[in-house]
């Protein structure tokens, strides 16, 4: 899709950007080799000049892998598009925190899915290993990220993650998909078994539980929940992208939909039943 994009161009807004797709100027090829007659293309000579020279450098970054480079240039409500390119590094993220508020608030556990393996780190235990493993990865995919985890991270950490980063929040709202991750999931027919129904108040009192019994099984229930919450980004991030790509030309390039990562985390029904009969 980055090969088809012009509204990172120098004078190349969206609007131009698709009179260019309607006159037949589908990639960057095409707007480098081709000449337009007098009059004939939404650009004039002086703007494709300076389009065209930012076209080399454009195929340097995306040969590099350098996701930043297009992440930056990019209307943010355009950066779905660096999506299938960078995917293969990508990491799912996802934070829970004790909940105590502002100044009080710690994180308890994070769950990191990279569309191959999965990772967890927790409170007390190897939480900072987080920021040195996030490192190695060129793009971030979270819900509500830009919001609330990645800012919440770089501040606990004293850190800053630089990263591209595509917030399915946003990009899936701006497709048409609205509402919370658990009711995304359910609108996509997902299901998280056990845990279905249970929800970030939840992982607040699980953490409590631990804290307070030190009960493993306490601990993998909220880990288990924690990874629930990036297994199926994966599958989101797809649908995002092939809904956007629906409008454009090149709705036919669609990603096939992958199959939500294994959890290798179980719900525990009794810590479930526990929780469920104290507080609800």
């Amino acid at each position: 899709m980055l090969e088809n994009t012009f509204c990172h161009l120098p004078g190349i807004g969206l609007k131009t950007e698709a009179k260019l797709w309607g006159a037949g100027i589908l990639s960057w090829d095409d707007l480098e080799q081709d000449t337009p007659a007098a009059g004939s293309w939404p650009v004039g000579p002086g703007k494709l000049a300076t389009a065209r020279t930012r076209i080399e450098s454009c195929r340097a970054a995306l040969q590099a892998g350098d996701a930043r480079s297009f992440y930056h240039e990019l209307p943010p409500q355009e950066q779905w598009r660096i999506y299938p390119h960078f995917r293969h590094n990508a990491a799912y993220i996802d934070i829970e925190t004790t909940g105590t508020g502002a100044g009080y608030d710690h994180i308890t556990t994070i769950a990191l899915y990279d569309g191959r393996e999965v990772k967890t780190y927790v409170h007390g235990r190897n939480l900072e290993d987080f920021v040195t493993d996030i490192a190695a990865y060129d793009l971030l995919v979270t819900f509500n990220g830009k919001c609330f985890d990645v800012p919440f991270i770089e501040r606990q950490f004293d850190c800053v993650l630089d990263q591209a980063h595509i917030d399915l929040r946003f990009v899936l709202k701006a497709a048409g998909i609205a509402g919370g991750l658990k009711k995304v999931e359910r609108s996509l027919g997902l299901s998280r078994g056990d845990l279905d129904g249970v929800d970030g108040y939840w992982a607040v009192l699980l953490w409590r539980e631990f804290e307070a019994t030190k009960d493993e099984a306490v601990l993998d229930t909220l880990i288990a929940y924690n990874v629930e919450d990036v297994i199926a980004l994966e599958v989101l991030a797809t649908t995002a992208f092939n809904l956007h790509l629906e409008r454009t030309p090149f709705a036919a390039r669609r990603i096939d939909a992958p199959l939500p990562g294994l959890n290798p985390f179980a719900a525990d029904p009794a810590v479930l039943d526990t929780i469920r009969r104290r507080y609800f």
